[in-house]
Formats: structure tokens, sequence, C-alpha cells
């Protein structure tokens, strides 16, 4: 009898232990990370540079809505993004040392100012400290045929380097980053 029932004891206690440390998992975040490198080749390892970010959705909202022109944005959803340089380069005309920053932007008509700040981890722009500011660029901003629902980073080559593409809804905004 002995031999039997420790083992049911045992077998009792392995079920009731799974259901006590069983883990509930949230659903997808509604502005899902995402992550832009350049080269964009997964074959590539010898990366220049690295932005992290989220990525919002329109959902029957105007940009305007979402990114109100003249206020600084955090260039996304959730946390502002972190754009890391693995070797200095030159941001929209300005010289940038290697190191990792955060993105913010200024939407405005025609122009959009691009922000690289030292201070990093900042959700939003609500703690937003300009005299962190590293470097604000002007960026032409342009629009396009196709409409982006969720809000998009891409790099396009030209020559000597490339220029970051920020695009969500019509709206596209060019920065040119030369290594």
């Amino acid at each position: 009898m002995k031999k039997i029932v420790l083992p049911l004891c045992f077998a009792f206690m392995m079920v009731l232990s799974t259901q006590a440390t069983a883990q509930k998992f949230s659903g997808l975040d509604k502005s899902p990370a995402d992550i832009a490198s350049y080269p964009t080749s997964y074959r590539e390892s010898n990366k220049t540079m690295r932005i992290i970010y989220s990525r919002p959705q329109l959902k029957g909202r105007s940009l305007e809505e979402l990114a109100p022109a003249g206020k600084v944005w955090r260039t996304g959803a959730n946390e502002a993004p972190e754009v890391t340089f693995y070797k200095d380069v030159t941001f929209g005309g300005e010289k940038i040392a290697a190191g990792t920053y955060s993105l913010f932007t200024i939407p405005g008509d025609g122009e959009w100012t691009v922000i690289l700040n030292k201070n990093l981890n900042q959700w939003g722009a609500y703690t937003y400290d300009q005299e962190a500011d590293v470097v604000r660029v002007t960026s032409q901003a342009s629009t396009d045929n196709e409409s982006l629902e969720a809000f998009s980073l891409a790099y396009k080559d030209v020559e000597g380097g490339v220029h970051l593409i920020m695009g969500w809804g019509t709206t596209r905004v060019a920065t040119p980053i030369m290594f």
C-alpha cells in the first residue's frame, strides 16, 4: 500500500504545482517594437547604426492628432526611440560621435526638426529636456501616394551614406546620415 500512496501523492502534488505557477501573458502590444538596422541585410553583422522604436497605428486618426505640428514628439510610441551609431557619423550635416541617443521630432509644414538627445530610457516626451539635446537638424517632409498605417523607419542608400526615412500616413521625412 505504501508503494502506491507515495507515487500517487507525488503525482497529485505535481499536478497542483503546475497550475499554481502558471503564468498569464498579456496580449500583443498595440504599438509593437521594431528595429531598423543599417546595413539592412541580416547577413551583414557589421552594422553602422540601429534604431529601436515602437510602431503606433493610425487606426482612423490623423497624423496631426497623434504628432501635432510644433510640439516635441517621441517619434513613435511608448519609449522614445533609441538610435545607436557604432561609428562617428554626420547626421543632417552635423558631426555626431558614436553612441546611443534618444530620437525626437517636431513635426512642421514641409519640414520637421529631428532631434538627438543624450537622455535615454524616456517614456514618451513627458520628461523631454531640451538642455540634453545633442543636435537639432531640419529635415524635408514630403507626401507619398501610399499611406502607411503603422509608423515606419527605413533607409535609402545615397552616395556616402543613407537617408533615414520616417513614414506615417502619407508623410515622409528624410534625414541624411553620412559615414
